[in-house]
């Protein structure tokens, strides 16, 4: 079973539904992508299973992505995102333990954002992940060190580092200058990182050979079971097949059942998003 952990999915913008303001200059893909769409290019690169997360100029909605996955409850689930500092937000995530198919949050500290992980300004949705175990996705590239104390602090919060850390506007080896400290987290249990978006950091083209060691350390440190493939797919320089190829043929080191854990048994298990023993409806 193959399931990826992060695609976007979004509606048009319409007089009814816009898109925050002031309104994005560039998004990922010229056309909306819906999830209609995603379904076709799954089934079309042997995807079987997608974790949505709305996209950045949808703003704080979460409606769109959650109608898919309550419509295709085993082919997509939800991590949501919300304001750390709105006041409604608490109980938003309260809520959410009890919507179908939203198995958790995606939180950006990139940029100035990035103080929000000292500040206190995101203490209350650690704690409250905590004591209702759900996950949270954490896109983050810089600060680690202020992660690790979240997870020591929290030991019963599962959190999951997006693309590696990567700065996904960079490439080859400035993208991953920050290695070392990542692979310094996964002596936490309860931190796991995705290998997601990683075409886009890569020095050269399809196969990506150039990402070879990267994704070789980051095994050796988080194991199969704290590793995570994911696409990105709307940001992805090429084919979703292919992205999917670049780690199930073309990495020798990564095969049988350590495979299976990476390309998404593991996520699943990590994100308590059970698996049916049914075959996937296409």
């Amino acid at each position: 079973m193959i399931a990826d952990s992060q695609v976007h999915v979004w509606p048009a913008e319409t007089a009814d539904h816009p898109w925050p303001q002031p309104p994005p200059s560039v998004v990922q893909r010229a056309t909306p992508f819906s999830w209609q769409d995603l379904l076709r290019e799954m089934d079309g690169a042997g995807v079987d299973r997608a974790i949505l997360v709305p996209p950045s100029w949808e703003g704080y909605r979460n409606a769109y992505c959650l109608a898919a996955a309550q419509l295709h409850p085993d082919r997509f689930a939800v991590m949501g995102r919300l304001p750390l500092d709105a006041p409604d937000s608490r109980d938003r995530f309260e809520e959410w333990a009890t919507l179908p198919g939203m198995l958790g949050a995606r939180l950006n500290f990139r940029r100035a954002a990035v103080r929000q992980l000292r500040d206190g300004t995101a203490d209350w949705i650690f704690r409250a992940a905590e004591r209702l175990d759900r996950p949270l996705m954490l896109f983050v590239n810089e600060d680690f060190a202020a992660v690790s104390l979240i997870a020591q602090r929290h030991p019963g919060l599962r959190l999951i580092i997006d693309h590696l850390g990567v700065n996904v506007e960079s490439r080859g080896e400035a993208a991953f200058a920050h290695l070392p400290e990542l692979l310094s987290l996964a002596r936490h249990s309860n931190i796991a990182v995705k290998a997601s978006a990683l075409p886009c950091a890569a020095a050269d083209a399809y196969p990506f050979r150039s990402l070879d060691p990267y994704l070789r350390a980051s095994f050796d440190a988080f194991g199969p079971q704290r590793m995570f493939w994911g696409s990105d797919l709307t940001r992805l320089p090429c084919d979703y097949r292919l992205c999917v190829q670049m780690m199930t043929e073309h990495l020798p080191w990564l095969s049988g059942p350590d495979r299976d854990q990476v390309m998404g048994l593991a996520l699943c298990d990590w994100l308590r998003w059970p698996v049916s023993s049914a075959p996937v409806d296409r």
